[in-house]
């Protein structure tokens, strides 16, 4: 299965201008915990919640502090048309809990450890519906040829 099956798309993106209250905003309306900095189309860094809280709040910058401020800049990024074993070699490399999706250069979906955990719940539900369904046609208790006697 190719990355580009399971990215969350379009990514949520800000230009590194935007406050950090615009950023805020968006990721609650977006119901997202990053924003991908993104101007002209190439990816500028990310900014997470926990960035908003630890490096704006908590370092102390005001509300109309830019987001490029605040962003990790060194991205891990994944390939949309990459293999989802490459996303889970970079997760379990890096730590990060967020791979923004590029393809050619240009960010087209972020990819999160969550997306991975729904992947797996959709391949167990699909893996156990057949088994649910065959012991749902059983009936309860130990079978009739089992406890036969005489």
């Amino acid at each position: 299965m190719k990355v580009s099956e399971v990215m969350t798309a379009p990514p949520v993106c800000v230009a590194p201008d935007a406050t950090l209250v615009e950023v805020a905003r968006l990721m609650a309306e977006s119901a997202v915990g990053s924003v991908l900095v993104v101007e002209d189309g190439a990816l500028h860094g990310i900014v997470t919640d926990r960035d908003l809280v630890v490096r704006g709040l908590g370092g102390g910058l005001d509300a109309r502090a830019r987001a490029d401020a605040i962003m990790s800049a060194r991205v891990v990024t994944v390939e949309a048309v990459e293999d989802l074993e490459a996303a889970y070699r970079a997760f379990r490399r890096t730590g990060v809990r967020r791979l923004p999706v590029l393809d050619a250069g240009r960010v087209v979906g972020v990819l999160a450890i969550d997306d991975l955990f729904l992947d797996l719940f959709r391949r167990f539900a699909d893996l156990l519906g057949p088994v649910a369904w065959s012991v749902l046609q059983e009936p309860p208790g130990p079978s009739q040829e089992a406890g036969a006697t005489g």
